[in-house]
């Protein structure tokens, strides 16, 4: 980019307040060394390395990236084999610590960054150099005792011998032999040596050698001989201090240098870190965002603000290259004509430069091969032929220099001249510049160049906006509308004669005037649609609130109703779920009761029946062939399970309930199954009970013969399950079985339990027991009968 371009849209300005906001030297020369590039890659790369330091100074706040210093003079000397200074030293310790601290930062950032991470994994790691350094070298530029273990000792001797030489020096001035001699009574130090002040008139009294006077000659500082020897020693020990020191610092600086190179690259880092993070920060305080890179020269800047102005600002809108390629401005002075070219320009450098954009989200960029600039002074009422002069100079460099892709802003274009010719002359540059493709804007006053612009096709009138009540400048653009000079509404407003100002228009055409009056008709005309407009959006503003407040209401209503709803169908299952409860309790208190009562009369049944045995007992005669008591029959060869029979011995009858095993049957009377020999069986006399003998036998024999051992009882609800098991065990007891299969299935379990829990209860269950490997395992429930 042409620097006088750069200076001309105030591109310097800009880089100085980007300047303040890095933490060093290096940093703060590189933004002063940047310019614009036209290579996209290497824009869109920048732009990025920009929006990633803007993320994070967002999300981490407390990031630490100073702390440390342009060490490159110490550095270089070092590796030229200069001793560095204890200070040098402790400030490239400082920084050492400040690359690891930083090297640390992003590596345990992995992937959060991408291109700021891949700058900081250039610092090397310099822990093992920063230690020693540290330990080394203290703040101020001391060196510390644990330095080496040779310094340590040096100065452990040094201590003492300082002691001894003080303590020696303290005994003389505390004698009263020497008092009388001393001008004062302490202790002090001449070129490096301990002495003690004496009297002029006295110096033959304290031998020892005289190291200086007072400035009135009336004190010597004298060494007495007695700590000579002492003085001695402590220089000695100085001595080594200083050579330890010296030993001590040139291995460090040559550690220092031996890594130089690699040292040299990390600073490098450091300092494009710096620079980067400089960039972010700008960004943030211009409410900056990264404009979208096109791959074509032309730019759409929504709500832009020229970055170096302060206060209120209003924003322009502006578009190019998109349904024209060239913008004529037009409008009176101080409306912003000017400002608009140069926030043109200048956001179209910075976003080159990879520089955020202080604009709204969805701006647009495309890169310009060429930026080129011609502003001059806009405030100056007198231009003579030199400024015009001037500026056809710039412009006919421009014209040599543009083309396609070329981005060219030209201030009042073809002022400083005769009006007719000079809009001549503005005319065929501004068709030049468009038949090379480049993309324009112009700002003027001529009436000619707002006709071109009608007339041209991809050419287009824009300009600054003017109240026509106030007559004051808005400062916004608009496009598609060329503006007026309103140079008779201004006179008047700053106090021009009326008369004078009547006399002026009189000068001119009818056409003039009336195109004047149409355009100013036309602009409040324009000024009040906008303001109708702008009351529809604020209306269409409080609807859409409306409409949204509605929604949320009725999403809000929903959500009450559903949960609403979702409470009173918890509040129903509850209450269902606690009637069952209630009512299993009731069943369960039931069959207890039964149970018991059951119980009781089993308990009575058994008793009477052991009395009615007794009795017949007693009344049995010794004659084995009694005569079988009246409703007996003749003894059955056999029997089947539900057969009733006769038992002789206890006047009762039975039904059979197991087929008759070893000459035994088992025969339930009443509650009672008992074994009884089969012999002692008799079959029930008279028809009646012949055929309710087989009626109620085919019964059993039917339900033998029907029911099965297993019951499958998946896919029921717990209620259903439980009624099925009931009329179940009823039919397998009946039916003699010993052992049935309660199928369930695995589940969630809750259908076991629920069958589980009735077994528990139920007196014809002896036990149960879940299902063996071959059963169906946790599926099944294995239920042995009484």
């Amino acid at each position: 980019m042409d620097e006088r371009t750069l200076k001309r849209l105030e591109y310097d300005k800009v880089l100085e307040h980007l300047a303040r906001y890095t933490i060093s030297s290096l940093g703060r020369e590189r933004v002063l060394s940047l310019r614009p590039v036209t290579d996209r890659q290497a824009i869109q790369t920048w732009q990025a390395e920009t929006t990633q330091a803007r993320e994070l100074l967002r999300l981490e706040p407390g990031a630490d990236f100073g702390g440390w210093h342009d060490i490159r003079r110490q550095l270089q000397r070092a590796v030229q084999g200069a001793v560095l200074e204890p200070q040098e030293l402790f400030e490239t310790g400082q920084t050492l610590g400040a690359l690891q601290r930083i090297r640390k930062f992003f590596a345990g950032r992995a992937g959060r960054y991408p291109l700021l991470e891949e700058i900081a994994f250039k610092i090397g790691n310099f822990s093992e150099l920063e230690r020693k350094i540290k330990k080394a070298i203290l703040p101020g530029g001391e060196i510390a005792d644990d330095a080496s273990p040779v310094l340590s000792s040096i100065r452990r001797r040094l201590l003492r011998a300082q002691q001894q030489v003080r303590e020696l020096l303290e005994s003389i001035i505390r004698s009263p032999a020497y008092q009388k001699y001393l001008q004062d009574p302490i202790v002090t130090i001449r070129e490096g040596r301990y002495v003690v002040p004496v009297k002029q008139e006295y110096r033959s009294q304290v031998p020892g050698i005289i190291h200086d006077q007072s400035a009135s000659g009336a004190t010597l500082f004298i060494e007495p001989m007695a700590v000579v020897e002492s003085n001695n020693e402590v220089r000695r020990l100085q001595v080594m201090e200083k050579q330890e020191i010296e030993r001590i610092l040139g291995e460090l600086s040559r550690a220092v240098a031996a890594r130089g190179e690699e040292l040299a690259q990390s600073l490098e880092a450091l300092g494009q870190l710096d620079f980067i993070l400089a960039r972010a920060r700008y960004s943030e305080h211009l409410d900056a965002v990264e404009p979208r890179l096109l791959p074509a020269p032309r730019l759409n800047l929504r709500q832009a603000r020229h970055p170096l102005l302060t206060g209120e600002v209003v924003p322009i809108s502006v578009h190019l290259g998109y349904q024209f390629d060239t913008l004529v401005i037009t409008g009176p002075n101080t409306g912003g004509k000017t400002v608009t070219l140069k926030t043109i320009g200048l956001l179209a450098l910075m976003a080159q430069s990879g520089l955020h954009i202080p604009v709204a989200e969805g701006s647009e960029l495309g890169v310009f091969n060429a930026i080129f600039a011609d502003i001059g002074d806009e405030q100056s009422i007198e231009q003579s032929l030199s400024t015009f002069s001037s500026h056809l100079t710039n412009i006919v460099g421009i014209l040599n220099q543009a083309g396609p892709g070329s981005l060219v802003l030209l201030d009042e274009l073809g002022a400083g001249t005769d009006p007719d010719e000079g809009a001549a002359l503005a005319q065929a540059i501004l068709e030049r510049l468009h038949e090379m493709g480049a993309r324009t804007v112009a700002t003027t006053h001529y009436s000619q160049l707002k006709n071109f612009a009608f007339t041209r096709e991809r050419v287009e009138n824009a300009s600054v906006e003017f109240d026509a009540v106030t007559l004051k400048p808005t400062y916004r653009l608009l496009i598609g509308k060329p503006g007026a000079s309103n140079a008779f509404e201004i006179a008047r407003r700053l106090g021009l004669a009326p008369d004078v100002v009547e006399r002026a228009r009189s000068f001119m055409t009818v056409e003039q005037v009336q195109v004047a009056d149409l355009m100013q008709q036309l602009e409040r005309a324009r000024q009040q649609a906008e303001r109708e407009l702008e009351e529809a959006r604020r209306v269409r503003e409080e609807a859409e609130e409306l409409r949204a407040r509605y929604r949320a209401l009725k999403e809000e209503l929903a959500a009450r109703r559903e949960s609403l709803l979702s409470r009173a169908r918890e509040e129903a299952r509850l209450l269902v779920k606690r009637a069952r409860q209630e009512a299993e309790e009731a069943i369960k208190e039931l069959r207890a009761r039964l149970a018991d009562e059951a119980a009781r009369v089993r308990e009575e049944a058994i008793r009477e029946a052991r009395e009615k045995l007794a009795g017949m007992q007693e009344r049995l005669q010794p004659e084995p062939a009694a005569s079988a008591p009246p409703g007996a029959g003749a003894v059955p060869k056999t029997v089947s399970v539900g057969q009733t029979v006769f038992l002789p011995r206890f006047n009762q009858t039975g039904t059979v309930v197991a087929p008759p095993e070893d000459g035994e049957v088992q025969v339930q009377v009443g509650m009672i199954k008992i074994n009884v020999p089969l012999g002692e069986l008799r079959l029930p006399a008279g028809e009646e009970s012949f055929r309710g003998e087989v009626r109620v036998s085919a019964l059993m024999e039917d339900k033998v013969r029907s029911i099965s051992t297993r019951l499958d009882l998946r896919g029921l609800r717990a209620e259903e399950a439980l009624q099925e098991v009931e009329k179940y065990l009823d039919d397998a007891t009946l039916a003699g079985l010993s052992r049935v299969i309660l199928v369930h299935g695995k589940g969630t379990g809750a259908l076991r339990t629920a069958i589980q829990q009735r077994l528990k209860t139920d007196r014809r269950v002896k036990s149960f027991r879940l299902g063996e490997h071959g059963e169906g395992g946790t599926g099944v429930t294995v239920v042995d009968l009484a």
